[in-house]
């Protein structure tokens, strides 16, 4: 059976099984489902617990072993098995095949993976697993989810708070649940229960979002200035390399020209942001961007483009971020102040 961590709390509600495959890449979400599974595990009766953490030393017969003996308290058992690196090795894939093969009812076992690629889920080790128990996928909360999620803590603390105030929380905390979890916890700390005032959130939250190159791609193409500029900052305060931003531009920039050119020439949207190889939610971003960018502006983005990558070296004067964002914030459909000329280059 596969469900996503949403579906995991009325899953349980309905009795906990003997086998769950924990797998993602949200730390915070994946740490909550293994919780959850636990918690039901005890209140099952699998009160004695046995931790496993599968690195380079580890011994898989411990594993076998481990759900062939009875608990030493003659009770049910918790066994909590963590593959860091989902990768468990020849060894470690044929004692999971054979583990799966045999469950002990009588134990509750917990296996948290990382994020697995596509290769991964295919292997005869994770499909065994999941053959036999409960998989639950654990994906990165979507931006647009996010003010609901907040809502939802929020109130079984018994607060609550206005659309403008939870867009506030959700800026201030994308792409960090941890780090959200804990401001959260901390504004039934400090703020009564009952509605929570916008000024008193400002001053209780710090800022603790977390961007990377793809999210900022994906703002400059979608068209969205403010979060553009947002992500921009955050990058550079947090100490990024800019030329990993203005390779992402180049990037952007010349897909953004070459659709352009083919949708002009009777190819269709889908059919030409396929040829430049841009995936995921970036196709949209990009699909966007081609119906929203007028083609006389895309020369003087590429010229810009080769004046960052020239600042980016040491060739020529200017803020290479001021001017990073200057042609981001053009991308994404503001008005600035008139990009560099040709002679720039010379």
């Amino acid at each position: 059976m596969q469900i996503r961590h949403e579906q995991l709390a009325a899953h349980l509600v309905r009795g906990v099984g003997s086998l769950y495959v924990v797998h993602g890449d949200e730390p915070l979400l994946s740490l909550e489902a293994g919780d959850a599974i636990r918690a039901a595990a005890r209140a099952a009766g699998a009160a004695d617990r046995e931790v496993f953490v599968a690195d380079a030393s580890f011994k898989w017969d411990a594993l076998l072993a481990a759900n062939a003996n009875a608990s030493l308290f003659g009770e049910r058992k918790c066994i909590d098995l963590r593959i860091p690196t989902g990768k468990p090795g020849n060894d470690g894939a044929a004692a999971l095949v054979a583990y799966a093969a045999r469950p002990n009812p009588d134990n509750v076992t917990l296996v948290t993976l990382p994020r697995l690629d596509r290769a991964a889920q295919a292997s005869a080790w994770f499909t065994a697993l999941t053959g036999a128990g409960v998989s639950v996928a654990v994906h990165p909360l979507e931006r647009e989810a996010l003010p609901s999620w907040i809502a939802a803590r929020l109130a079984r603390q018994e607060q609550h708070a206005t659309p403008e105030t939870l867009a506030f929380l959700a800026d201030t905390c994308e792409g960090n649940l941890l780090a959200a979890r804990q401001e959260i916890e901390k504004l039934a700390l400090v703020l009564p229960a009952g509605e929570l005032e916008h000024t008193a959130v400002e001053a209780a939250i710090a800022d603790v979002a977390r961007f990377d190159i793809f999210e900022l791609s994906e703002a400059w193409l979608a068209g969205d200035a403010t979060r553009t500029l947002r992500i921009l900052r955050a990058l550079e305060t947090a100490g990024i390399a800019v030329t990993l931003p203005i390779w992402q531009l180049s990037e952007d920039v010349h897909a953004l020209a070459a659709v352009t050119k083919a949708v002009h020439g009777g190819t269709a949207v889908e059919s030409a942001i396929r040829g430049v190889r841009v995936w995921g939610k970036r196709q949209a971003a990009l699909a966007r961007a081609v119906r929203r960018v007028a083609p006389a502006t895309i020369p003087p983005l590429l010229l810009a483009v080769a004046h960052l990558d020239a600042l980016a070296k040491g060739i020529g004067a200017g803020s290479v971020w001021d001017e990073l964002a200057t042609t981001g914030l053009a991308l994404a459909g503001v008005k600035v102040a008139p990009l560099p000329p040709r002679a720039v280059f010379g």
